[in-house]
């Protein structure tokens, strides 16, 4: 039998919509990320997180089919000198908020998780310093239950 998509494995599309909903209100609850998280920018930003985060993880490409892109991801969070601190606490939330929005129970699961937001956060991070460049040519990760694929 296939195994399911790490996607799939969280409950698809609405999961990662209720994930990325309790993950912001957890960021905007955080001293350090109430600032960052109070003017997210595009007015779907949740919806778009959450098709970002999914078609990552394995889902269908949700986030690149209204045009986004890495590097128009990277440079949302660019050249801001966040502290390094910042990236911790963005992972923290997003592992908490795992049990807020619901997901399975499943330790290999969130394991998984875990392990994709702290690879994601050190990539956002290196392009935190002032002097940063977002390369053009970035692609969206694929991340799977081996975690990053080639």
């Amino acid at each position: 039998m296939k195994r399911p998509s790490v996607f799939e494995a969280a409950g698809g599309a609405e999961a990662f919509l209720a994930l990325a909903t309790a993950h912001h209100l957890r960021c905007l609850a955080d001293p350090m990320l109430e600032h960052p998280f109070s003017h997210p920018g595009h007015p779907d930003h949740i919806a778009r997180l959450a098709a970002y985060w999914g078609e990552v993880l394995g889902g269908p490409p949700a986030y690149s089919a209204v045009g986004g892109s890495e590097p128009a991801m990277l440079h949302i969070h660019a050249r801001n000198d966040a502290p390094a601190e910042m990236g911790a606490r963005f992972t923290a939330c997003f592992v908490a908020a795992m049990d807020d929005a619901g997901l399975p129970d499943d330790p290999e699961l969130r394991a998984c998780l875990r392990a994709y937001m702290e690879w994601a956060e050190g990539q956002v991070m290196a392009y935190a310093p002032k002097a940063a460049v977002v390369p053009g040519d970035a692609t969206i990760p694929r991340w799977s239950w081996d975690c990053l694929q080639a």
